[in-house]
């Protein structure tokens, strides 16, 4: 193993950013970790330790029918630290996995701190750092660094809340009661889900009663000045829907030859066309009252849901015009982001980004060929969403819409998602042997 690497300093001792840290320790490379905290903390932050979990402490589902368990079960073959002491600091939750917190932050503590070639300091960064770096600083990130961030080229679209709706997947609708077009007979780019007026009626009601999340204080006025939520927008008369979001004008049910009483309309999410989002859905209903009022809407009975709507602070990056492959900044591959500040969202989506960055940083600086980790596996398909072209960017959750489609035909959905498992399994294990991993 090679002794000559350069240091390279990660800012920021989240999840993304402590696991960027092992990743490259344990290939020989030397890090200065570099987090404001205990000096300086965040309006979520309370804890002095590394890899602080601030909202649940469960890690979602293990199974391989869930791609939450399909991206653990990648990273597992990729010696993550963040699995590893999750794992350690175990506590009972049915087919998920959730940790004691504190237990698991003292793990990811020590295990770094003890690293003969991890150096930490306690600094507030408010600069770029010089390459070879890895930013990780979170949806939370410090005005004076994001300042600094938005000089870099193709960001001029740095996002301050997250207000974004919900993201079905396409193969979970029932296409028997929705049709494809656009108002007015120009051309088929929306999916329409039809009401009548007593579908409508009940989904309303449904609506204004739901429970919604809640905002931290340091959120509330960011959020509603730069957006409304559907549900507001209801509460302000039965029928501002049906002359907003849900209008139908311009759109005939071929079922019926006539002009519903209200529309969803779904809008293509990705290239592949196997997600679509709920146009003008932004939301901050509870995600379980999420799935149990849209499952009302006509065509979404057994929608699976890819990504629930969400409203809250959230600093990320326009990672498809700022970013290249494994999050490198385009035009200096020797400077990443990684965690919710590179587009991804969760605790095992910012994990895989903060490995996907070192390993990618650690092969530019051996001089070797990067991985390609490709569509067919959750880490590259998370990887891949962050850096793709789109019209709306939005962070994103491990899903299996993102995945490269299959190629075969494999009925009942189970079937399906494990043997997408199956197949990302296999092309990380042939990654793995191709690039010496």
């Amino acid at each position: 193993m090679r002794n000559d690497f350069p240091e390279v300093k990660i800012i920021g001792a989240g999840l993304a950013g402590c696991e960027a840290a092992w990743q490259l320790v344990r290939r020989g490379v030397p890090v200065r970790l570099i987090d404001m905290k205990p000096g300086k903390f965040s309006p979520a932050h309370k804890s002095a330790g590394f890899a602080e979990l601030v909202c649940s402490n469960s890690l979602k589902a293990e199974q391989l029918s869930n791609a939450s368990g399909l991206l653990k079960a990648e990273m597992r073959a990729l010696d993550g630290l963040i699995l590893r002491c999750a794992e350690a600091a175990r506590v009972p939750a049915g087919g998920a996995l959730a940790v004691d917190r504190d237990k698991f932050s003292e793990l990811v503590t020590h295990t770094l701190l003890e690293h003969p070639l991890v150096t930490f300091e306690s600094a507030l960064v408010d600069s770029v750092p010089d390459a070879p770096a890895i930013v990780a600083t979170g949806p939370l990130t410090d005005p004076a660094l994001t300042t600094a961030i938005q000089a870099l080229p193709g960001a001029r679209a740095l996002h301050f809340f997250d207000a974004a709706a919900p993201i079905v997947t396409a193969d979970s609708l029932d296409m028997d009661k929705v049709f494809r077009a656009s108002r007015y007979g120009r051309g088929s780019d929306y999916l329409n889900c039809p009401m009548t007026e007593a579908e409508y009626d009940a989904f309303y009601d449904a609506l204004v009663g739901a429970e919604l999340a809640e905002l931290h204080d340091f959120e509330k006025k960011l959020v509603f000045e730069g957006c409304l939520a559907v549900e507001i927008l209801a509460s302000r008369g039965r029928q501002t829907l049906a002359y907003g979001p849900l209008k139908p004008v311009g759109l005939t049910d071929p079922r019926t030859g006539k002009e519903p009483y209200a529309v969803v309309q779904l809008r293509q999410e990705n290239e592949a066309a196997t997600l679509y989002n709920l146009v003008g859905f932004q939301t901050r209903l509870k995600w379980g009252e999420q799935k149990r009022v849209f499952s009302m809407i006509p065509g979404l009975e057994h929608a699976e849901f890819a990504r629930y709507g969400v409203m809250h602070r959230n600093t990320y990056l326009n990672g498809p015009e700022m970013l290249g492959a494994n999050y490198a900044l385009k035009g200096n591959p020797l400077l990443r982001f990684a965690g919710q500040l590179s587009g991804v969202e969760g605790y095992m989506e910012s994990t895989a980004s903060g490995m996907v960055a070192a390993i990618g940083l650690y092969k530019a600086l051996a001089g070797t060929a990067e991985p390609d980790f490709t569509g067919r596996t959750a880490l590259g398909a998370l990887a891949r969403h962050v850096c793709s072209p789109t019209p709306n960017f939005q962070p994103m959750n491990a899903n299996f819409g993102i995945l490269d489609p299959l190629t075969e035909r494999v009925r009942g959905k189970r079937n399906r998602y494990e043997r997408l498992s199956a197949r990302a399994i296999d092309t990380l294990n042939e990654v793995i042997s191709q690039y010496e991993l």
